[in-house]
């Protein structure tokens, strides 16, 4: 918003140059037509004429309001010098009407956009036309023109920059509106991300250890369930208690800060899966380091996958191997099982769509499945690097 204000006293300071500058000049090329003043009254008009251009670079350089006045003060100087004249010809009321009209008329542009600016602007125009008036009464010289002249170019170009302040308002109503609003979209995403992601820990933990119950908790040690209970209980405490999970798999997966190593990570995932009865072999890599996020999502995703292989595969082993390269991270989940019909599954599940999928999906990961029934199953799940 200030670098709108900005670009708006910009405008009119560079108005106000170009208009009080030109007018200055004009009214001094009038003033040296041949028979339109003495020597005398031809110096005056230069002085005041320099004073004037000198006024008005000073207000649009610095805003300054003393320095408009000034602009004022010297255009009646300039009226009273001239308009007293014993005659009143063509070139010296054109010089009155240009100094009246136009060189002082250009401060009311940004005069008009300050505070009680209207107020101003009236003002030093009232001052100007008083002079104006009081020059004709007290020389007899018919000066409509000049009046109607200045009280015109006082009008117009006050209406320009009150035109120009309105236009800024509106943009900057606008600009707050499109704020807002991207705030709240911004919120709702995060909000719908934060949702997903409770969705995710909550169907690779809680809804898969009732599961395990459901099915009377074959092949697991009644410690095991016990231990895998407690840690979705305080999982549970954590969404009750409005906590964020943005570190869920952590406390599931990874014992340590955000400095673990990815092995470190991987190897609590292990021991969880031991537990509960399927044998995990880990290769490749061991000393990879992810940003927060990537990792969680490739953790989850892997948990996802070994989850599957126990209650689906028949077999209480797999494989992970980890590789990387210079831009990803892949980890390969294999194990030698019944296999299925990868089209044959339902891409709207949620334990694929949303956990292994959505999850990598979300750090611009990917996942890819190669099986066939009874010749088992592979899932590579590949993560950028940062």
């Amino acid at each position: 918003m200030k670098r709108i204000h900005k670009e708006r006293d910009r405008l009119l300071r560079r108005l106000t140059r170009i208009t009080g500058l030109a007018g200055a000049t004009a009214a001094f090329i009038c003033v040296l037509v041949p028979g339109s003043g003495t020597t005398q009254e031809l110096a005056i008009a230069l002085a005041l004429t320099v004073v004037i251009a000198g006024l008005v670079f000073v207000h649009t350089t610095r805003g300054s309001f003393a320095a408009a006045l000034g602009v004022v003060a010297a255009s009646v100087a300039f009226m009273l010098t001239l308009g007293s004249a014993p005659v009143l010809d063509p070139a010296t009321g054109s010089a009155l009407a240009v100094i009246g009209g136009v060189a002082s008329a250009s401060v009311a542009a940004p005069l008009v956009v300050r505070r009680h600016g209207v107020l101003l602007v009236c003002g030093l125009a009232g001052a100007l036309v008083a002079s104006i008036a009081w020059t004709s009464a007290t020389t007899g010289h018919s000066m409509i023109e000049i009046l109607v002249t200045t009280v015109v170019g006082w009008s117009v170009l006050a209406v320009l920059g009150a035109w120009l302040d309105n236009g800024v308002q509106i943009a900057e109503a606008r600009i707050g509106e499109v704020g807002r609003a991207h705030e709240a979209e911004r919120i709702a995403s995060e909000l719908e991300a934060q949702q997903r992601q409770d969705a995710r820990v909550l169907h690779d933990t809680v809804l898969a250890t009732l599961s395990l119950l459901a099915h009377s908790g074959v092949g697991v040690s009644a410690n095991a369930l016990r231990d895998q209970a407690g840690d979705d209980a305080r999982l549970l405490r954590q969404l009750r208690l409005g906590v964020p999970l943005d570190n869920g798999s952590n406390a599931i997966f990874s014992p340590g800060s955000d400095d673990d190593l990815l092995s470190t990570t991987f190897e609590s995932v292990r021991q969880r899966f031991v537990r509960m009865g399927l044998d995990v072999n880990w290769h490749g890599a061991g000393q990879l380091v992810l940003p927060r996020e990537s990792l969680d999502a490739l953790v989850g995703a892997l948990g996802e996958c070994l989850e599957n292989v126990r209650r689906h595969s028949g077999v209480s082993e797999a494989d992970v191997t980890i590789t990387d390269d210079e831009h990803t991270v892949r980890a390969m989940v294999t194990d030698s099982g019944e296999g299925f019909e990868p089209d044959s599954v339902d891409p709207a599940r949620l334990g694929y769509a949303e956990s292994v999928v959505g999850r990598l999906a979300a750090v611009g990961g990917r996942a890819r499945v190669f099986s066939s029934p009874g010749s088992g199953t592979t899932v590579m799940l590949e993560v950028p690097k940062p």
